[in-house]
């Protein structure tokens, strides 16, 4: 349950009866929420107003237990945007971190999807299957959680051409392109969560390297809201900056190469030894 006083300051709880929410702004007894349509106002022991509500899972990603760094909702959106996951989507997740993506993978597979993730460190898991079972109300039958090191999966793990979509958020995601390959189907969407712009590159170029993607898309989410107040409209002081960057791209089907890249790199953006893709578009002192 959720409480917004009228500052919108947020309290989280599980209702227990005869417990008792001890706010800065007064107690409100668990017994007196029990039972209250979500919508309803309560009143602390101060004479506080608190909008009752069930939290949406922004709020519950955003306080959630961590032991990893969480993808934030405006991350987690794109993510299944670019993965094109709904109802009924069979998806790999490798580095489930604190368990907050994978909340919003499960929600957006839906109980006749599929949702495998993948991580090797046994902490990050413990944290991930509490926080998934906290918000569910116990472990999805939808999700399977595996403790191994993504590259160590193998067919008998996940079938080839079994998923429609491979997320990967982990430090060297270039590592597991040929697992991607491998499990997903032609036209199956792979999304890749980096930090930092070394990662990125890489992951670009190694897979325009690899000939088995589509041209990747590169981006990052930025998200500011605004202030409200009659005819005072302003940009608010603080916004939701950089995170991370998505990268996306399609798999092609099996023996085929993606077109050629029409677009010439620019001057020095790639060595005098490079051979990959586009190499011979690649003259010494051209413009870009």
């Amino acid at each position: 349950m959720q409480l917004t006083d009228t500052r919108g300051v947020k309290v989280t709880i599980t209702t227990v009866p005869g417990a008792i929410v001890h706010t800065h702004r007064g107690q409100i007894p668990h017994d007196s929420l029990m039972g209250l349509a979500e919508g309803s106002i309560t009143t602390s022991t101060r004479g506080i107003d608190y909008l009752v509500q069930r939290p949406q899972l922004d709020d519950y990603v955003l306080g959630m237990p961590r032991q990893a760094a969480v993808i934030y909702p405006k991350d987690a959106a794109r993510i299944v945007a670019l993965g094109d996951i709904g109802s009924g989507s069979r998806l790999l997740e490798a580095g489930v971190g604190s368990g907050a993506l994978t909340c919003y993978l499960l929600k957006a597979a839906g109980a006749t999807g599929a949702v495998t993730s993948v991580e090797r460190r046994s902490d990050f898991a413990e944290v991930a299957r509490e926080n998934v079972t906290r918000w569910f109300g116990g472990i999805p039958r939808s999700w399977t959680l595996m403790e191994r090191d993504l590259v160590e999966v193998t067919d008998g793990d996940i079938p080839t051409g079994s998923q429609d979509t491979v997320i990967l958020d982990m430090l060297a995601p270039w590592d597991c392109l040929d697992v991607a390959d491998r499990v997903l189907r032609p036209g199956g969407s792979l999304v890749s969560y980096v930090a930092t712009t070394t990662q990125l590159s890489r992951l670009v170029e190694t897979m325009r390297l690899s000939q088995r993607w589509t041209e990747p898309r590169a981006e990052e989410s930025i998200v500011r809201t605004w202030h409200l107040d009659g005819l005072a409209v302003r940009p608010d002081h603080r916004m939701s900056g950089h995170t991370g960057f998505l990268v996306a791209a399609r798999h092609m089907a099996p023996g085929e190469k993606p077109s050629p890249r029409r677009r010439r790199p620019a001057p020095g953006a790639y060595g005098e030894d490079y051979q990959g893709p586009g190499a011979d578009q690649v003259e010494e002192g051209e413009p870009g």
